[in-house]
């Protein structure tokens, strides 16, 4: 006796279609992460027995052959924390205006094909310009400053598209309601539209800080300095980065025991992790309290 619900042919075909498709996709997935993984494990293996208190907290010794790289680590976070404080507030502010209160019209067309174009450019050609504008017009010299500047305009694409995108996703509803009861247009968005927009924001602030950590060129002609046996007491002194100091302890330093390389990356990604897992535990928590 045939059963009543029994599948047909042509669902049978769509079945197995749907399961190689699903097969090719999953496939596709794995080819991406698996080598992230691959390479993340590398440096657990071969950096994990470098990692320790005096590792993170000294200073390199005897040519950066021993020691710690506690320069380094102090000074990618200081040139973090100065780009987050001039890329976020500038990016997101553009983002409101692109998004809130620019007419659809050539200008604003032309600015936006400008940002994604700019978010296109080699980081070897922003740091040319952070030496031409922040070093040598502004008198900025070789500065955290200038390093951090450079770093938050190549940033600044990444910040004003999340934003965005997350400003453009919040319902017009939401706006109509606001304006219907009396609410001028700088209320409605300061109060209604950037709280449901945060996370969106956030992600931005995810894809800037990860950029910057792992940036090189643009901080090793403005700001970075091969070696520093002192920390920088201001944003007007040069500092170390974790980042030229990896390229530096792998291709400059003779000597070098093998897994020193593979510590200061592995703590390089560990920052980068944790700021990322941070703003993420943040986003989600704020997405949970959405409405919609």
């Amino acid at each position: 006796m045939t059963a009543r619900f029994a599948a047909t042919e042509l669902n049978l075909s769509n079945y197995r279609t749907e399961r190689r498709y699903r097969l090719m996709l999953f496939s596709m997935t794995a080819m991406l992460v698996l080598p992230v993984l691959i390479i993340l494990g590398i440096l657990v293996l071969k950096g994990a027995p470098m990692i320790s208190w005096e590792f993170l907290f000294e200073f390199p010794r005897r040519g950066m052959t021993e020691g710690g790289i506690y320069p380094a680590l102090l000074g990618t976070i200081f040139i973090v924390v100065v780009d987050l404080i001039f890329a976020m507030p500038i990016g997101v502010a553009a983002a409101i205006y692109l998004s809130e209160y620019a007419p659809d019209n050539w200008l604003t067309r032309t600015i936006n094909l400008a940002i994604i174009n700019l978010a296109g450019v080699p980081s070897i050609v922003h740091a040319l310009f952070g030496v031409g504008a922040f070093v040598i017009f502004f008198g900025f010299g070789t500065s955290i400053l200038a390093a951090a500047l450079t770093v938050a305009i190549m940033t600044l694409p990444l910040v004003i598209v999340a934003t965005r995108e997350s400003l453009q996703a919040v319902p017009q509803a939401f706006r109509e309601a606001c304006w219907s009861m009396g609410a001028s247009r700088w209320q409605t968005i300061f109060a209604v539209v950037l709280p449901n927009a945060i996370s969106g924001i956030l992600t931005g602030l995810i894809l800037e800080v990860s950029r910057t950590a792992g940036e090189t060129a643009p901080i090793m002609f403005t700001g970075a300095a091969f070696f520093l046996p002192f920390l920088p007491e201001s944003v007007f002194e040069q500092t170390m980065a974790l980042s030229l100091h990896l390229y530096v302890v792998s291709t400059q330093v003779p000597e070098v025991p093998e897994a020193l390389p593979y510590g200061v990356a592995l703590v390089l990604i560990g920052i980068v992790l944790i700021m990322n897992a941070i703003s993420i535990v943040f986003r989600s928590y704020l997405r949970g309290k959405k409405k919609w």
